[in-house]
């Protein structure tokens, strides 16, 4: 990033704090926008020294981009809350006050240098995170089978109440799983190379930044934790401490100023992979019959095997909910249900207007 750079992103993001702080008006993360704007300033004017001093004419005043008042017209419409991932590509700090988790978190790398309960291990802390992400991918895993499976029943029973042949039938299914599954693995590696590209580019901010002022990164934390519920020398004293620490303190600028988990981000092709498999496993109930039974009782071998299969998969979600597996699981068959008779109704009325 060249100094110039340096100085307009600084800018853009004053710009932004600002729009932040006149939404948080009358709450404590207005003072704490607020006075991130006033730190962005003096940021910008030290790159804007070390861009004069470079010999590079730095204008006299910065305008905003159609992107940022884009941006900052979509937060004020939709709130800070749901553009956090925008606000965080846009070099906004301070997203953390969003986070649900408490201000005990100051500190989370070190348990020994925060204040909290006995036995509140760094260790324990990073099983509990273990835990959840291991939870998040087999929630993944089932609705990726769901999702195989609900959208490959509505195909081969549309096609079906067309009167198509079962040849037709069956090469309509194997279609629908490759061209679903692939679409999934697709969207899934996107979506994470996505989130790692955005976290890989602004970390490496981050560390050019510890490197040019680091003080001045050192006042943005303390005013974070200041915002998040920590009294003002706890503060400075724990943000001086982290910024000393190279290695500790990109990881908790991650956290706490961009509002990013470095250990929530897996790997593209493992996600892609994983849904690519899940929604295979899914589609290809449904299809199955047609490859192995009889053309006369394969439609109702499908059908029950899909309806079976809507159930234990409405069961299984029973485990994230918290509700009954029997509850979950007629519920999922009953949306199964409709979808297949809402197919399997059209395509037997385009199969009339069409034959």
């Amino acid at each position: 990033m060249s100094d110039l750079e340096g100085w307009s992103e600084e800018m853009q993001s004053a710009h932004l704090y600002h729009v932040l702080a006149r939404i948080e008006a009358g709450t404590l993360r207005e003072r704490l926008f607020a006075a991130l704007a006033r730190e962005a300033v003096k940021q910008a004017a030290i790159w804007a020294d070390r861009a004069r001093r470079s010999g590079t004419e730095v204008p006299d005043a910065w305008t905003p981009t159609a992107r940022v008042r884009l941006v900052a017209w979509l937060v004020e419409q939709i709130g800070p809350e749901s553009m956090q991932s925008v606000l965080a590509a846009m070099k906004v700090r301070g997203l953390s006050v969003y986070s649900p988790e408490p201000p005990d978190v100051l500190g989370r790398e070190n348990a020994a240098a925060r204040p909290g309960p006995v036995g509140h291990s760094a260790e324990a802390e990073g099983s509990r995170h273990r835990a959840v992400r291991s939870g998040g991918n087999l929630r993944a895993a089932v609705f990726g089978v769901n999702d195989g499976l609900v959208s490959n029943v509505g195909l081969i029973l549309g096609v079906a109440g067309a009167n198509a042949e079962p040849t037709t039938i069956l090469l309509t299914g194997v279609a629908g799983l490759i061209a679903g599954a692939f679409s999934m693995a697709a969207g899934e590696y996107v979506s994470v190379r996505s989130q790692r590209e955005l976290f890989e580019y602004q970390i490496d901010l981050e560390r050019q930044e510890l490197t040019t002022y680091p003080e001045e990164e050192a006042s943005e934390l303390a005013l974070i934790y200041e915002a998040r519920g920590i009294p003002a020398q706890q503060a400075r004293e724990a943000a001086d401490r982290i910024i000393a620490d190279p290695d500790r303190a990109l990881d908790t600028l991650a956290r706490e100023e961009l509002g990013l988990d470095p250990n929530s981000l897996g790997s593209e092709w493992s996600a892609s992979t994983s849904s690519f498999v899940a929604f295979a496993i899914g589609a290809s109930v449904p299809v199955l019959p047609f490859a192995l039974a009889s053309v006369d009782s394969a439609l109702t071998l499908s059908v029950g095997l899909s309806g079976l299969a809507l159930f234990s998969v409405g069961a299984a979600l029973s485990l994230f909910t918290g509700r009954g597996a029997l509850q979950s699981g007629v519920r999922m068959l009953a949306i199964g249900t409709i979808a297949g008779t809402a197919t399997w109704s059209i395509g037997s009325l385009l199969g009339v207007t069409l034959g």
